[in-house]
């Protein structure tokens, strides 16, 4: 069963990377890095501070702050333990897909999808009450993530695994949230 598991994730990856061509290679780099999101972080955190206030947004932040580093970390602990390797570096399939950036770190799960879909979860449970149409916010992790299946750093089922995980943790952070808030903030 995990052996087929393991044929589709492979099968689909070689789909989805083929589709890229060179001619948006500099696009999907730049997609990849967490700098060049920085306009839209920055944008998204001036909304929320002109709709909640100073204190609470700094409040907010300590929470994302918490909530990264703790999936970047159960990341990083599942990578060391299922040493998976990025599809970049696994002679199974790096010799048919397209190989744009190589990393030598391990594949499962996802960091990039992970923390961005941990993020997004949190931040709509949050704040859906405050914005009408704050759904548009995971097309964030879907855009980021893609880049890493494009480039040849992860399986499908990297990404895949990394939006459950942070789902779960972003869904989780926001339950301890919300107990505290009434504390710090109340009515």
């Amino acid at each position: 069963m995990l052996e087929k598991i393991q044929e589709l994730d492979k099968d689909l990856l070689i789909y989805l990377n083929g589709l890229g061509s060179e001619t948006y290679d500099k696009l999907w780099l730049i997609i990849t890095q967490q700098l060049y999101w920085t306009p839209f972080f920055l944008f998204l955190f001036y909304l929320i501070y002109k709709k909640i206030g100073g204190k609470q947004t700094l409040y907010l932040l300590l929470f994302i702050a918490i909530l990264i580093a703790f999936t970047d970390q159960t990341c990083n602990l599942f990578k060391h333990t299922f040493q998976r390797l990025r599809p970049c570096n696994d002679p199974e399939v790096n010799t048919i897909i397209r190989v744009v950036q190589v990393r030598q770190s391990f594949s499962f799960f996802s960091g990039h999808a992970a923390n961005t879909m941990a993020v997004a979860t949190f931040l709509f449970l949050v704040l859906k009450r405050h914005f009408k149409y704050l759904g548009f916010l995971f097309l964030w992790p879907l855009i980021f993530a893609y880049s890493r299946i494009y480039l040849g750093l992860h399986f499908p089922g990297d990404i895949l695994a990394g939006y459950f995980f942070g789902a779960v943790f972003g869904f989780l952070i926001y339950l301890v949230y919300k107990r505290l808030k009434p504390q710090y903030f109340p009515g």
